[in-house]
């Protein structure tokens, strides 16, 4: 993996236009020996109580350790929890804990966009700030659909594995700009609107990524992904990341 220095980082991308721009083109830079000194801002809005973040591999990589459990309620806590609310879903009968739902990742602290696109696979695609996991359109192999009855309010549930959003999660991120988490490869995904126009852009990737400021960049221009905005099968909402990631 390649990393690039947050200051030829600010270099190369002042070149890159605005949330309406059609020009996505972005250049990295190779040098394998780049590293960061602190974390990046945006890291500041997980969930402390459910998620440990801290730089790692001499800066050059950003470990996140999480216990999966995330800040919001749902149904999938169980009858007693503080958290649980009573949702009409076809959920499996697994209740959250600590011991079934933790998960560590570890990512570039600096996105390597030079290399080719690499397909999601199941399981934990990326960690949301709520502290749980991001998977991708997939369940089980084939199509979200046959478990869309399963998701609960916010587009998450556990079948199988650790509980995890599959669509858009409105318990922190609904119809804005607010960032959804961390993926794999160390790019951000925000909400389906662009903070540089508070407006849907349109000059998204195949990946749903851009070029542009964030809430969380001081002004400086970044790729990220935003949730794509378009209406998936029937459930009404929409697919937090499909993929390809834009990363590796």
């Amino acid at each position: 993996m390649k990393f690039l220095s947050k200051v030829t980082l600010l270099i190369l991308i002042t070149s890159f236009l605005s949330c309406t721009s059609e020009d996505t083109t972005t250049t990295e830079s190779t040098d394998p020996d780049a590293t960061v000194t602190e974390l990046h801002a945006a890291y500041a809005a997980f969930n402390t109580d459910a998620t440990d973040i801290y730089l790692s591999n001499n800066g050059a990589s950003v470990t996140i350790e999480t216990t999966g459990l995330p800040n919001h309620e749902t149904s999938y806590w169980g009858v007693g929890n503080s958290l649980y609310i009573e949702e009409d879903i076809d959920k499996t009968p697994s209740i959250m804990s600590s011991n079934n739902n933790a998960t560590t990742i570890t990512v570039d602290a600096i996105p390597d966009l030079t290399g080719s696109t690499v397909s999601t696979e199941l399981n934990t695609i990326g960690i949301a700030v709520s502290g749980a996991s991001i998977f991708n359109d997939q369940e089980g192999g084939g199509a979200l659909d046959q478990a869309a009855g399963s998701l609960d309010w916010t587009g998450a549930h556990i079948g199988p594995g650790v509980y995890h959003y599959h669509l858009e999660p409105i318990a922190f991120s609904d119809d804005d700009e607010k960032l959804v988490g961390i993926l794999l490869d160390g790019v951000f995904l925000y909400g389906r609107k662009c903070n540089s126009t508070g407006t849907y852009p349109t000059d998204l990737d195949a990946s749903g990524g851009h070029t542009s400021a964030t809430q969380y960049t001081d002004g400086e221009n970044e790729y990220h992904y935003h949730i794509i905005n378009e209406l998936y099968s029937n459930t009404g909402s929409y697919i937090a990341f499909a993929g390809p990631y834009q990363g590796y």
